[in-house]
């Protein structure tokens, strides 16, 4: 029987949302801390920076002559309290998670590819685009880096701002900020490495693109 009127032109239902399996995100989270750690190496190969936290424990590392899996986690304290208070304790933990695995890697990919030897516009480019991919893989699982990326996502969820966006605008200040520590001209590249870094979050981190968290 052809059924007619309004019934025969409203949409399917929507599948319910399929959460990931604590398995999935626990590989996620892997995932996502190499990748992230990977591209934070070739950057730091290079001299270069990036925006976020991230490119602010590079930066203070330089300035500094510390470790950055030592300054990694310090410069995220402050962001801690955003985290619990707007994204709930779950949120935060994996975040924290991460954070500590990022600064546990860094010295991994550093004994792995000692006296990295690399053309800065590639290793510009190329950690951005990696490091972005894995930070992609932590949105998808509800975590960050902490710092600016809970900022971003926060902005995204209750105002409608795509999180890559938001943290473009900061990552630029930033990156704008390491004229003093690195040259005018390696801020200059790692300014277009830190857009290139959030246009991968952009482009494919939106609110309504996924249906499952």
């Amino acid at each position: 029987m052809t059924t007619t009127g309004p019934a025969a032109t409203r949409p399917p239902a929507a599948a319910a949302p399929l959460p990931h399996s604590r398995a999935e995100d626990v590989a996620g989270l892997l995932v996502g801390t190499f990748l992230a750690s990977l591209g934070l190496h070739l950057l730091h190969a290079a001299s270069a920076v990036t925006g976020g936290t991230a490119g602010l424990a590079l930066l203070l590392g330089y300035a500094a002559g510390l470790p950055f899996g030592v300054l990694f986690p310090l410069v995220n304290l402050p962001f801690v309290v955003l985290a619990v208070r707007v994204k709930g304790w779950a949120f935060t933990l994996r975040s924290a998670l991460a954070v500590a695995a990022v600064s546990l890697l860094s010295p991994l990919q550093a004994a792995c590819l000692p006296d990295l030897r690399i053309d800065p516009v590639y290793a510009v480019l190329a950690g951005n685009l990696v490091a972005g991919t894995g930070l992609l893989v932590l949105f998808r699982h509800r975590a960050s880096l902490g710092g600016f990326g809970v900022l971003a996502l926060v902005l995204q969820e209750r105002l409608g701002w795509r999180a890559g966006y938001v943290q473009m605008v900061l990552d630029v200040a930033v990156v704008t900020a390491s004229v003093a520590v690195v040259g005018p001209a390696v801020a200059a590249l790692s300014a277009a490495g830190a857009v290139v870094l959030n246009l991968v979050l952009a482009m494919n981190h939106r609110p309504g693109r996924y249906t499952g968290s």
